[in-house]
């Protein structure tokens, strides 16, 4: 899965997208899960702010 949204971020046009993966904690169960976007550079910060 990976390899076909790098190649779809390096396509023209979309340079200014990236892939973003951030650990989710539950507070129900305390594991982990993981949340993946594909989002503009610009917002990258403010994604892992929340």
């Amino acid at each position: 899965m990976a390899k076909k949204v790098v190649a779809t971020l390096k396509k023209e046009g979309s340079a200014m997208y990236t892939k973003v993966v951030k650990a989710v904690k539950s507070d129900k169960t305390g594991a982990y899960s993981f949340e993946e976007k594909v989002i503009n550079k610009d917002l990258a910060k403010d994604f892992f702010k929340k």
